[in-house]
């Protein structure tokens, strides 16, 4: 039994071995609480024990409570001094290498699970429907305990959605869509309710705006993020700044997870300063606090045991592997998480978008003439220097920018791959390609414009006040 348990563990992360030992512990306490017959417990601390000294083998530190391993929380994997090593948090992505960032390497260092074939068939089999090709192209790439959800699902078990949006600026861009398309599709598959948060206290703490601008802002986003055609009766979004003051339920959490959460812990994860505001270094526990359904009393009729799902690109994960640490110390599930990738700038995948520079991506505003000038103008190329080169050598679609975007918005699986023979074997020139990409994204905006048009104040107003929505609980 002993060797079966270090056989299991070696195959562990360091992540994943502390969150064993806690949980380990999280049972201890359980069966002392209960007065469990003392063999049960003797037994049950001896795992403990032995999982405390794999870890401190494996990671060469001792366990502490809420200090998972530093190396693995700093997701920049701050002890390497490698150069091409990815740096990626919640605020920055970097990379040296004109592919993008190294997946593979991300899923290892933060210790979660890929998304393989067999758990997209398993998807594929508990909705009846064919999988978005957000997950067939492996655009959604990543997760932890979707597993689980899917074990809920089939036993007629309820779960919920959560996903987020930081309104730090009036127009979206279209990889702000990403999460959204994916989540609206996990709703209707699925049919369980959504709340969408929109942290507009969190932009007024980082960025350089008033609180008035930062609502304002939320509101105009909400509006882009309705115009994705979300279920009004099922869904519920909501401004931090608006919905905290009125939801004692939502509150308690946040202060729930405050107090399991050290100030030496939000540095290793984010990486705060001393010279940081104390509003930044207590915000990750207003970003938990939707992953819990007593958040939602309105909507859960006060039941605390509801799983959430949450889909997000894997720069949030740092805030969710630190809610996922706290859920079980304050009686709450753990969340589970479906990650993405990131949306490339136009001007290639080693750099990240920025709402400041209009050409770094299509924006939802963009006409059809800006979105031509943009493309034709800023997106890299992986084609050849000259005609005869790419003709004969043919272009690369791994840092083509143009064929990066249409495996986001072109949905025909055939039509792409037969753009990426014919680019590759240099039957197709770089300019034909990013025709094809214009002739994609021009009526993709346009029609998202004329649904933002049918979305009102009032509406907002209705997808943002707390209500009950189209569920029993």
């Amino acid at each position: 039994m002993a060797d079966d348990l270090n056989c299991d563990l070696k195959s562990l992360s360091p992540l994943q071995l502390f969150e064993r030992v806690t949980e380990q512990g999280e049972k201890v306490r359980a069966l002392k609480a209960g007065k469990a017959p003392k063999d049960e417990i003797d037994a049950a601390v001896r795992t403990l024990l032995s999982l405390k000294l794999s870890y401190k083998t494996t990671t060469g530190q001792d366990y502490r409570a809420g200090l998972p391993p530093k190396d693995l929380v700093l997701i920049n994997n701050g002890t390497t001094k490698e150069e091409d090593e990815d740096l990626v948090d919640p605020w920055n992505v970097q990379t040296s290498n004109a592919k993008g960032v190294d997946y593979d390497k991300l899923i290892v260092r933060f210790g979660s699970s890929k998304i393989d074939t067999d758990l997209i068939n398993r998807i594929e089999r508990a909705t009846g429907q064919k999988p978005h090709h957000f997950l067939r192209r492996g655009i959604f790439f990543s997760h932890r305990d979707m597993d689980q959800i899917l074990d809920a699902y089939e036993n007629k078990k309820s779960f919920y959605l959560y996903t987020g949006r930081g309104p730090s600026s009036q127009a979206m861009h279209v990889g702000h869509l990403i999460p959204f398309m994916f989540t609206k599709w996990l709703q209707e598959v699925f049919d369980v309710p959504l709340v969408i948060q929109l942290t507009d206290d969190e932009k007024y703490l980082w960025k350089d705006m008033t609180v008035e601008k930062a609502y304002e802002y939320a509101k105009e986003n909400a509006k882009d993020i309705i115009a994705c055609g979300f279920d009004i009766n099922k869904t519920f979004i909501f401004s931090d700044l608006d919905y905290l003051g009125a939801s004692p339920g939502f509150y308690k959490n946040i202060v729930k997870v405050q107090k399991h959460v050290t100030f030496n812990q939000v540095k290793g994860i984010f990486g705060f300063t001393d010279s940081d505001c104390i509003g930044k270094i207590s915000f990750p526990a207003i970003q938990a606090a939707p992953s819990f359904s007593s958040s939602f009393p309105q909507i859960f009729n006060g039941k605390e045991n509801i799983q959430c799902l949450i889909p997000c690109a894997i720069d949030q994960d740092p805030y969710f592997r630190m809610t996922r640490d706290v859920a079980p110390r304050i009686g709450q599930p753990k969340p589970a998480l479906l990650h993405s990738v990131f949306f490339p700038a136009l001007q290639g995948a080693q750099t990240k978008m920025s709402a400041s520079d209009p050409n770094s991506s299509i924006f939802l505003t963009d006409t059809p003439k800006q979105i031509k000038t943009k493309i034709n103008k800023h997106a890299f190329s992986g084609g050849r220097d000259t005609i005869e080169e790419h003709r004969k050598y043919g272009g690369n679609c791994d840092v083509d920018v143009s064929f990066m975007y249409l495996t986001f918005f072109l949905e025909d699986d055939d039509r792409l791959e037969q753009l990426k023979q014919a680019y590759t074997s240099g039957e197709l020139l770089t300019g034909e390609l990013k025709k094809v990409l214009i002739e994609t994204m021009q009526p993709l905006v346009a029609a998202h414009q004329e649904r933002r048009k049918q979305v009102t104040d009032e509406v907002v107003k209705q997808f943002m006040t707390p209500r009950k929505l189209a569920f029993e609980f």
